[in-house]
């Protein structure tokens, strides 16, 4: 193969090949997956080329569970409206003079059953509200910055907390199983707003609550989260091993099955596995279809699922995104038009997500009047919706498209790309 057909290929000009030939420059990811799918290397060129896993990369899989002294919760909000969160001891709190600030706040575990709970007290009235407002909370999740939404899902775990040691026994597992999936949401909005270590501090405490209230099954799925968290930091392998350990796991049900089995094929295109890519998102694909034949059409989209609740084919969209990284651009860009013109829009997170993916999809292509059609169209409509994970793709993007800043298109789109990677 000639180096004008190359690049023709990989849409890296000429000069830039040389330079990369010459060892003038280190050749890119998107480079190296770009030629690895051009040359039909199946990875194996990917495997080659320096890693570039971030400084957190494995971490996820490293965190210790929350302490079983953590049993006050402390937040705090600054004069800019800022929030704070933290777990401490009685001992400590009381030092701080801390107490009655949790008492009108997020309060403790560790007070005393209140009187008529043997009667058993009905809780289910309140239970019910609760799912209301798990289902409105995700839904403001999809259009308001994560800061906002994180505190409110940090108290509503609190209050079932509270409420689930006045309930009945039975109720009490109920009350826990859906403070869970209030953590786990908590969780995932620290991650969007930046803070891996609140994600995992939450996620872990999802599994604690869950573990309380008899669900094994988000212990099963805290893994998937964690393979999240990889999977942004760029380590294939750890993503790869923490979304089999999930689909290995006793307690997982289809679905979550499904999910492992999906952040699993988003390993392997890390690392530039196409085959294996391919098998995990059909695995996924039996997995999730037998979820959604077990739950039915209404239950699937319910507040306590698992994952997400508004891509109606995650698996297609997961393979385009999955292209991207596999180096095969011009498909994912055409699978990605098609499934981002599905998603609701409601779902603007969602839309933001995997439109952005879409953008970058097309510049790596080479088609960048495609790629600044679809940002700029896309970054009018999100402006405030604040994602530290979408910033990595958008970041890219940048990066991509600054190889063609003679373009028209991408010198008028420049001022909002740049001002969205501090906003988005």
């Amino acid at each position: 193969m000639t180096l004008d057909e190359l690049t023709r290929r990989v849409h890296f000009s000429k000069s830039h090949l040389s330079k990369v030939e010459t060892g003038a420059k280190n050749p890119s990811q998107d480079l190296v997956r770009a030629c690895d799918a051009a040359l039909g290397a199946d990875g194996r060129l990917a495997a080659l080329a320096p890693g570039t896993t971030a400084e957190r990369a494995g971490q996820a899989d490293q965190a210790e569970p929350p302490s079983v002294d953590q049993e006050v919760w402390l937040m705090s909000m600054t004069p800019n409206g800022e929030t704070g969160f933290a777990g401490m001891d009685r001992r400590t709190a009381l030092s701080l003079s801390a107490l009655g600030v949790l008492g009108a706040g997020l309060g403790n575990g560790a007070a005393p059953d209140r009187p008529g709970r043997d009667g058993g007290a009905d809780a289910e009235p309140a239970l019910a509200s609760f799912r209301v407002q798990l289902g409105e909370l995700r839904n403001m999740g999809q259009h308001v910055a994560p800061s906002m939404v994180f505190p409110i899902a940090a108290v509503q775990t609190n209050a079932l907390r509270q409420l689930a040691r006045s309930a009945s026994p039975a109720q009490r597992s109920a009350a826990l199983r859906l403070a869970a999936r209030f953590a786990e949401y908590a969780g995932w909005m620290a991650q969007e707003s930046g803070s891996e270590q609140r994600a995992l501090w939450w996620t872990d405490t999802a599994v604690s609550l869950a573990g309380a209230g008899d669900d094994a099954e988000m212990g099963e799925y805290a893994l998937v989260r964690r393979a999240l968290m990889t999977m942004y930091a760029h380590d294939g392998p750890q993503t790869v091993a923490l979304a089999q350990r999930a689909q290995r796991g006793r307690a997982s049900s289809p679905r979550v099955l499904g999910l492992a089995a999906k952040r699993e094929a988003q390993g392997h295109a890390l690392v530039g596995d196409l085959v294996s890519c391919e098998r995990a998102l059909e695995r996924a694909r039996e997995h999730l279809a037998a979820d959604r034949a077990t739950r039915g059409d209404s239950e699937a989209g319910g507040p306590e699922i698992l994952g997400s609740r508004n891509v109606s084919d995650p698996v297609g969209v997961t393979r385009g995104w999955c292209l991207v990284d596999l180096g095969r651009v011009e498909e994912a860009a055409a699978i990605l038009d098609q499934e981002c013109a599905s998603l609701p829009g409601s779902a603007i997170r969602a839309r933001t997500r995997f439109g952005v993916r879409r953008a970058l999809a097309h510049a790596l292509a080479g088609e960048v009047e495609n790629s600044c059609a679809v940002a700029t169209e896309l970054l009018t409509e999100v402006s405030g919706v604040d994602s530290a994970t979408v910033r990595l793709d958008l970041r890219r993007l940048h990066q991509t498209l600054a190889r063609h800043h003679g373009h028209r298109s991408v010198r008028e789109l420049s001022p909002t790309l740049v001002t969205a990677l501090s906003t988005v």
